[in-house]
């Protein structure tokens, strides 16, 4: 696993130290896939970034998740274009629905397409991006 390529960065990192956004290579490990293992079908379980929780933005400002949107949108061009290139895969999982406790980082970064407010009662609010993928899967 490398965030780099001839001493240079394949794209920019979100908050974990190992999550480098790369999403043209997204196409490529399917088609590596799909070339190597006689076209299996593929549930892609898992996929998304994280972004820190900073505790100093309003509840307005943390809803603002566009970097999450443009994550997904680049993501899924690529899926498309793999599945158009005849990868099999049945399915896809935006990783994660929820802000959630991460098992290494606890609650300091956030994944969810729904912001949890850890200091209100655990209420839950859709970010801008729940919205997004929402509209997403009605043009779909």
């Amino acid at each position: 696993m490398t965030v780099e390529h001839d001493g240079k960065p394949l794209g920019p990192m979100a908050a974990s130290s190992w999550l480098c956004i790369y999403p043209r290579g997204f196409r490529q490990l399917l088609l590596y896939v799909k070339n190597h293992y006689n076209n299996p079908v593929i549930y892609i379980t898992e996929n998304g970034r994280d972004e820190f929780n900073d505790p100093t933005l309003s509840l307005q400002e943390s809803l603002l998740d566009t970097d999450r949107i443009d994550y997904y949108y680049r993501h899924l061009y690529y899926l498309e274009t793999a599945i158009r290139d005849g990868v099999n895969v049945k399915g896809y999982f935006a990783w994660s629905l929820l802000d959630n406790m991460e098992w290494e980082s606890g609650f300091s970064l956030r994944f969810g397409l729904v912001f949890v407010d850890y200091k209100n009662d655990l209420k839950r609010h859709p970010k801008l991006s729940a919205h997004w993928f929402k509209n997403f899967l009605k043009k779909s």
